[in-house]
């Protein structure tokens, strides 16, 4: 079964950095986009960043700039690098993957980590 394990979230000061960590695990044949959404008290679930097929980036126009994904593909692993936080970026941050599993038939779905709070405030 495949779990998304997220870290690095946590309380930081207007104009602080935070790096989140998310790794994919279990029966995975193949990662056709990976990334982070989040989403606020009150709000949609918004899409912050994603890297699809290894290399396409795709950010949330608000955070283009401030924040930078990368990953590790052998690890099965992506980073968002978040610099000049502002109190806007507060919300619960998610790690999303699109999968295709190992499992017979085989799947190709959404996976969703647990979420991990980011919190910006003074």
């Amino acid at each position: 079964q495949v779990q998304l394990v997220e870290s690095g979230g946590g309380l930081v000061q207007p104009g602080g950095s935070l790096r989140l960590s998310c790794a994919a695990s279990g029966s995975i044949f193949s990662i056709n986009t990976m990334g982070w959404y989040r989403q606020a008290p009150g709000k949609q679930r918004e899409l912050v960043a994603a890297v699809t097929n290894g290399d396409s980036t795709n950010y949330k126009p608000s955070v283009k700039g401030r924040f930078t994904i990368s990953g590790d593909n052998a690890k099965n692993t992506v980073y968002l690098q978040m610099n000049s936080l502002k109190p806007e970026d507060t919300a619960l941050y998610y790690c999303h993957a699109n999968i295709r599993t190992r499992d017979w038939p085989p799947r190709r779905g959404d996976y969703w980590g647990q979420g991990t709070q980011v919190t910006v405030s003074s």
